[in-house]
């Protein structure tokens, strides 16, 4: 079986929407400094691309969580594998997210932040499944795409550790 990528978002999309995001969250930021998380691995790509179009201060730190396993379907368990380097009091928080489908692991990764009392916590993600969410109380405040059900490389996302560079978001297509 080999597959094959269907263009969804072209890079220019993607660039002029993040662009957009950028602006609308440096002036949400106005006066102030963001704090951003960047969910490792898939959101890197984003993460960097989304900082250099913010103009308040920005400052990183990376997790990493997993509630996959080893399928493309959520186990619904969250586990930490990176927790942060700096902590998180007073702090203004985004949390990058490359997408959100279910929202459990989101769900859960909120609650274990709000513990370490930041000032506040907000999210963005580059691409949302809103019709895969189970967890509904999850606000995503920025969303640059929202898009169908579908398995998503590019931009950071991939398939089996590999499509992670492509400059745009595809869908994956397998031949039989």
């Amino acid at each position: 079986m080999s597959e094959k990528i269907r263009v969804l978002l072209s890079e220019e999309e993607v660039d002029r929407r993040i662009g957009e995001i950028g602006k609308q969250i440096s002036e949400d930021y106005a006066g102030k400094s963001v704090h951003m998380i960047c969910i490792l691995k898939g959101g890197v790509c984003f993460t960097c691309e989304l900082a250099k179009r913010i103009t308040v201060p920005v400052s990183f730190d990376f997790m990493s969580v997993s509630s996959y396993g080893s399928g493309t379907e959520s186990s619904g368990i969250v586990k930490i594998i990176k927790d942060l380097d700096e902590p998180l009091e007073g702090k203004d928080v985004l949390i990058v997210e490359d997408i959100i489908d279910s929202g459990r692991t989101l769900a859960y990764l909120v609650e274990v932040l709000k513990q370490r009392k930041p000032a506040s916590i907000k999210i963005c993600t580059l691409l949302d499944k809103p019709s895969r969410r189970v967890k509904k109380e999850v606000r995503v405040d920025y969303t640059c795409f929202s898009i169908p059900d579908e398995f998503v490389v590019g931009y950071g996302l991939d398939y089996d550790q590999k499509y992670r560079n492509l400059p745009y978001i595809g869908v994956v297509e397998f031949d039989d």
